[in-house]
C-alpha cells in the first residue's frame, strides 16, 4: 500500500495542495474540517524532514559523549531520550572516543544538521572551549553534561564531585585505612580535577599523606586503570585501599586485582565513583559513590529544549545534583597491624 502524501489529502478534501500546506503550518483555512477528515481517513503523517526544510529546522538533537561504552553515558542518553521521545526532536548519538580531534571533527560536521547539542567535552582546554563558543554565538544551543567551562556561556548539568570524593575518603578513614591510593581521571576535566583535589585535601585534613606513588592516572580508561593497579600493588608498601574516580577505571582495577589473585576486601579495599553494572553481584559487592545519571540527562534535555523554545535568557545556568555513598562489601575495617606491617601477603 502506497503511503499517502499531501496531494492525496488535497484530492480527498477537494482543495489545493497549497491550502493543505497552510493548514499543516497552523494557518486557519475555510476547509479545515474537510482537510482534517481527509488526513484521518488516509492516515496521513506530515514529513518532519519536509517541514524542517520549509521552517529551517531539523527536529534533531546531537548527544555527543566521550565513551559510548561507559554505562554512565548510556544512562544519560536514556534520560535525554525520556524527554525528547515526546517529540518533535529525534536524537543523534555520537561518540568521540575521548579524542579531542574526533570531537572537533564531529562537531564541525554535525552543527549544520541539528538544532541543538548536548555535549560532554573530552577536554576543557581553551581551544576547544573557544570553538564551542563560536557555535553557540552563531545560534546553536549547547548544554554541557558533567563538564563546566568557566567564563563561557553554556548551561551545564553537574554532580557534586567534591562531596562524592569526600564521602569516599571519610569512609576509608573510618575503617582505619591510612595507606590509601587513588586512580584519578583526566585532570583537564571537571570530574577528574574536582574528585582528585577534594579526595586528597580531605585526607590531608585528617593527617593522612597521599604520596605521589599512590596517585595514578587512569584517564577514565579501563585499560589504564588496569595498568595503574598493577603498579600500585607492586610497590614495596602497597596501599590497603584504592579510590577509583569512575566506573570504567574501577572495572580495570578489579580485573587487575583478580589477575594478581588479590582478594577484595581481605587484602585491599576498593571504592569507586559511579556503580558498576551488576556491581552488587560481585563476590565482594562494590561500595561506590552513586548519582542519578538518568535525571542528569533529562535535565540537560529540558535545558536544551528551553533554549530551542526561546524561553531562557542568555545567562548560563548550572545545576548540580547530589550524590550518595552506597556501602557494600568491597571495603573492610583494617587492624592497626595491617597498616604498620609492610610485609604484603597476596591472598590465594
Amino acid at each position: 500500500m502506497l503511503v499517502p502524501n499531501i496531494s492525496d489529502v488535497a484530492r480527498r478534501a477537494g482543495v489545493s495542495t497549497a491550502t493543505v500546506s497552510r493548514y499543516l503550518r497552523g494557518v486557519s483555512v475555510r476547509s479545515g474540517d474537510s482537510i482534517r477528515t481527509a488526513i484521518e481517513e488516509l492516515g496521513y503523517h506530515p514529513s518532519s524532514v519536509a517541514q524542517g526544510l520549509r521552517l529551517g529546522v531539523h527536529y534533531a538533537i546531537a548527544v555527543v559523549v566521550p565513551d559510548i561504552t561507559n554505562p554512565f553515558f548510556a544512562e544519560v542518553v536514556r534520560g535525554v531520550e525520556s524527554i525528547c521521545r515526546k517529540g518533535p526532536y529525534q536524537i543523534i548519538l555520537l561518540n568521540t572516543d575521548e579524542s579531542s580531534r574526533d570531537e572537533n571533527e564531529i562537531l564541525r560536521d554535525i552543527v549544520q544538521r541539528v538544532d541543538g547539542i548536548i555535549l560532554t567535552p573530552t577536554t576543557e582546554r581553551q581551544s576547544s572551549a573557544e570553538q564551542l563558543q563560536r557555535y553557540y554565538d552563531a545560534g546553536t544551543p549547547i548544554v554541557l553534561v558533567d563538564r563546566v567551562i568557566p567564563g563561557k556561556d553554556f548551561d551545564c548539568v553537574l554532580v557534586d564531585n567534591k562531596r562524592g570524593a569526600i564521602l569516599a575518603a571519610d569512609h576509608l578513614v573510618s575503617l582505619g585505612h591510612r595507606r590509601i591510593a587513588t586512580i584519578r581521571g583526566s585532570m583537564t576535566t571537571t570530574p577528574g580535577r574536582e574528585r582528585f583535589e577534594a579526595f586528597s585535601e580531605r585526607l590531608s585534613d585528617v593527617g593522612i599523606d597521599l604520596p605521589p606513588e599512590y596517585c595514578r592516572d587512569g584517564d577514565f580508561r579501563e585499560s589504564k586503570a588496569y595498568q595503574a593497579t598493577l603498579e600500585l600493588m607492586a610497590l614495596a608498601t602497597p596501599p590497603t585501599a584504592i579510590f577509583s574516580a569512575n566506573n570504567l577505571m574501577t572495572a580495570g582495577a578489579l580485573k587487575a586485582l583478580s589477575a594478581l589473585r588479590i582478594r577484595v576486601p581481605e587484602t585491599v579495599s576498593i571504592i569507586g565513583f559511579d556503580d558498576l553494572h551488576l556491581g552488587e553481584l560481585l563476590a565482594a559487592p562494590l561500595t561506590c559513590v552513586t548519582r542519578d545519571a538518568v535525571r542528569q540527562g533529562a535535565l540537560a534535555a529540558r535545558m536544551l529544549l528551553a533554549q530551542l523554545d526561546g524561553n531562557v535568557e542568555r545567562n548560563p545556568r548550572t545545576i548540580v545534583l547530589d550524590v550518595s555513598l552506597l556501602k557494600r562489601a568491597s571495603c573492610r575495617k583494617v587492624r592497626p597491624s595491617d597498616e604498620h606491617d609492610e610485609a604484603f601477603e597476596r591472598s590465594m
